[in-house]
């Protein structure tokens, strides 16, 4: 999968939270309704991935994060569209949430990485 399509919504996810905290919650919602269809593609991207390879269960934890966290970015989107003004806790609680999964995923990429790293010993002199 190139990395741009998994790469935007995480960095169009932060815009919106650090928007959030700015206060700028219409450029927030914008931001979130950007990385909708992406976070979308990535999650069946990802499901195909799976079922093309399902030996692999990093595989399929990768791709139920990515179907939690376009659910996630579309119950942000739907709450802040009623909102009157500002964004409902509801609208952050999940905003977080998403961010919180970006990070897992995050970290479970480079865990096979750091194996690696942790298998390198120090030459002898």
């Amino acid at each position: 999968m190139p990395v741009g399509r998994r790469l935007l919504p995480a960095l169009l996810a932060v815009i919106a939270a650090v928007a959030d905290s700015r206060g700028a919650h219409g450029f927030a919602r914008s931001a979130l309704l950007g990385a909708v269809p992406f976070a979308a593609v990535s999650a069946i991207v990802a499901f195909g991935d799976y079922f093309d390879r399902r030996d692999d269960g990093t595989r399929g934890v990768q791709a139920l994060l990515w179907g939690l966290i376009a659910a996630l970015l579309v119950l942000s989107c739907a709450v802040r569209s009623s909102a009157v003004q500002g964004a409902p806790p509801l609208a952050i609680s999940s905003l977080v949430a998403t961010l919180g999964m970006f990070a897992l995923k995050a970290l479970l990429a480079a865990a096979p990485h750091m194996r690696r790293l942790a298998d390198f010993r120090p030459a002898k002199p």
